[in-house]
């Protein structure tokens, strides 16, 4: 249908559209039937009732008022004898709602926190049709209007981040992972600025406005059924690089060829993917580097991944977020969570990926640290958090509050658990017919069991109780069979920290030969906190305040900040100013509201300065923190 509507007009397009068909062959073969909508504590809509299956949106930039204007065309799907149906929105201002009929009457309702309002609309079981006239509200949750001094460039910028709930705030849809649709647009913007969207390129110079000769549309299609979380838009003064046949880079330009050289791996990564989990069905891969605000690593959104420049270290060491945000190609996007009770199904299925994707790549001996740090990060969250934060399947009241370490690395540790017992081969072809089985569906914890017990287990009774499924799954903490992975490289790491603990000296030339995870392994295991004058030592001797890799700086700065080391404050200071990734962000601030007066006032006078640059979802995280003084 998107290729009937739309005139294709972009090499950059080809790909994704001319595969669609054959990717969507290929997962039919063996695809299991659709399951039934379950309910989603976190969506408004009646998907039961009345499904939205397709988006085109025509909406302009209006930079000045912080808004988006326009309209999203809506395709349904009603049941007999329905008269309404149900959408989400946050802060969207509805001017009107019509049918292909005519006009026809919607309501918004009460707004709670966090989620938005339902909006219901009058339907009659004949409508297929629905066009929203509507503008979203300046401080929309998943939008983030840059001036022209926040960026390099020196041009404003706009982007969004529809995971997990936000993508209400500036699309009126049905905003449930769930809910899969299919989505176009058509985006205008004022003409020195470039659009892109998770999705195909169709007009790469953009095209003429009639009336308007300062701005420009571009239009997009993504033929996919994809949850509407994964609908993504940026706007900015954006340059391309290409990195092998389907991947690239696109960026501001004082950064893009710096950042087409540090992920010019990622055509190696997609083979590697595809020999593991199949054929990549999403066309090209490409990566865009945002400006420093972006709260996270990257984000999987289907054709072009959004990331974060702290991941750009001059020497491929933090690639390691492409290699996970490129996984999710398969888990997240191709098969995704019902619900977001069940983010392990997304992240720790995709971590796990990302492991064999990087021990293809880079050999078994960093995988394997990887997975020991994974290890510490999980028996850390077991220690200081409820046991009910600990399970897989995790309903909140939130779905923004769910622990890291047991989504991601819990998630993780359950799959590599798995392939231990069953064997790495059936592993292999287990879930590579997972995704060609569920391809462009919803899944649930209990349909994922249900699903490893009918292709794995087979009725083997011996297998089931070894695997422990239900245990990994609905319990706290870890089963029986959870095996800590150990890696000899670090115990040299230890061996370091408890040497330099103890009185003895920082090698530097040690150091220097040491990649990222030994750096993070041995600061880590240095423990809570040094005393000043050892904390002194070891910034002489290696340098930490001045480091490039912001996953070692991040660690460094939180040892430093903890052992109320006050030298460390120049470097804290330009770290929480540059950027703002909320992995790193969140716990500094925590740590220096923790360290006495020198820490909370320090925290102060760097938020006051930094909150104006942080991306909305970090500011509410951070206002939390920071207490007055």
């Amino acid at each position: 249908m998107l290729v009937r509507r739309t005139v294709l007009g972009s090499a950059l397009a080809a790909p994704l559209l001319a595969g669609a068909a054959k990717a969507d062959a290929t997962a039919g073969q063996a695809r299991e039937p659709d399951p039934a909508p379950v309910p989603d504590p976190d969506s408004y809509a009646n998907p039961e009732t009345a499904k939205v299956t397709h988006v085109a949106l025509d909406l302009t930039a209006d930079f000045a008022r912080k808004v988006l204007v326009g309209t999203a065309t809506l395709s349904i799907e009603p049941k007999a004898g329905v008269r309404q149906i149900i959408l989400d929105c946050d802060k969207l201002k509805v001017q009107s709602v019509r049918t292909e009929r005519g006009a026809t009457n919607f309501a918004i309702g009460s707004s709670r926190p966090g989620h938005g309002a339902p909006l219901t609309i009058a339907i009659t079981p004949e409508v297929r049709t629905l066009t929203i006239a509507y503008e979203t509200s300046p401080d929309a949750a998943a939008l983030q209007w840059l001036t022209a001094e926040q960026t390099a460039s020196g041009k404003p910028y706009l982007f969004s981040q529809g995971e997990s709930i936000f993508t209400r705030s500036w699309a009126p849809t049905q905003d449930s992972p769930q809910i899969r649709q299919t989505y176009e647009a058509r985006i205008v913007v004022p003409s020195d600025l470039r659009v892109v969207m998770s999705a195909a390129l169709l007009t790469p110079d953009g095209e003429a406005v009639a009336g308007q000769p300062l701005q420009r549309a571009y239009r997009f299609a993504m033929p996919h059924p994809i949850p509407c979380y994964l609908f993504a838009l940026a706007i900015g003064d954006l340059q391309f690089r290409a990195t092998g046949t389907r991947t690239g880079v696109w960026s501001e330009p004082s950064i893009v060829d710096k950042a087409a050289q540090e992920f010019s791996d990622m055509e190696s990564m997609l083979r590697a993917s595809e020999a593991l989990y199949g054929p990549y069905r999403w066309g090209r891969y490409d990566v865009l580097v945002l400006p420093p605000s972006f709260p996270y690593g990257g984000m999987e959104n289907p054709c072009m991944t959004f990331a974060t420049p702290t991941i750009i270290a001059g020497d491929k060491s933090l690639v390691s977020v492409i290699t996970h945000e490129m996984a999710h190609s398969w888990s997240g996007n191709l098969v995704t969570n019902a619900v977001w009770a069940d983010t392990w199904l997304n992240e720790g299925v995709t971590t796990y990926i990302e492991g064999r994707i990087s021990e293809a790549l880079y050999g078994r001996d960093l995988a394997t640290m990887a997975q020991v740090l994974s290890w510490g990060e999980i028996q850390k969250t077991i220690a200081s958090v409820a046991p009910d934060r600990t399970i897989l399947h995790s309903p909140t009241a939130d779905p923004e509050d769910h622990e890291g370490a047991i989504d991601y690395d819990k998630g993780a540790l359950f799959l590599r658990t798995i392939e231990t017992i069953v064997g790495r081969s059936a592993m292999d072809a287990y879930l590579r017919s997972y995704f060609d089985r569920h391809a462009f569906q919803p899944i649930t914890t209990a349909r994922f069991l249900g699903d490893v017990r009918a292709h794995l287990v087979k009725g083997d009774n011996a297998l089931e109780e070894r695997l422990e499924l239900d245990a990994w799954a609905y319990q706290p903490g870890l089963p029986s069979n959870a095996i800590e992975p150990h890696s000899p490289a670090f115990d040299r790491c230890d061996a370091a920290a408890r040497a330099f603990a103890a009185g003895g000296a920082a090698h530097a030339d040690v150091w220097a030969r040491w990649g990222t995870f030994e750096r993070q392994r041995y600061l880590r295991a240095l423990g809570p906190a040094l005393p000043g004058a050892r904390c002194e030592t070891l910034e002489e001797t290696l340098r930490l305040n001045q480091l490039g890799n912001d996953e070692v700086r991040n660690d460094w700065l939180l040892l430093a900040v903890r052992s109320g080391y006050e030298r460390s404050a120049a470097s804290l200071t330009a770290f929480l100013r540059s950027q703002g990734r909320l992995r790193y962000v969140v716990p500094l601030y925590r740590a220096l509201m923790a360290a006495g007066p020198w820490g909370a006032n320090l925290a102060r006078q760097i938020y006051v300065v930094a909150r104006p640059s942080y991306h909305p979802i970090v500011v509410s995280a951070v206002d939390s923190i920071i207490r007055p003084g």
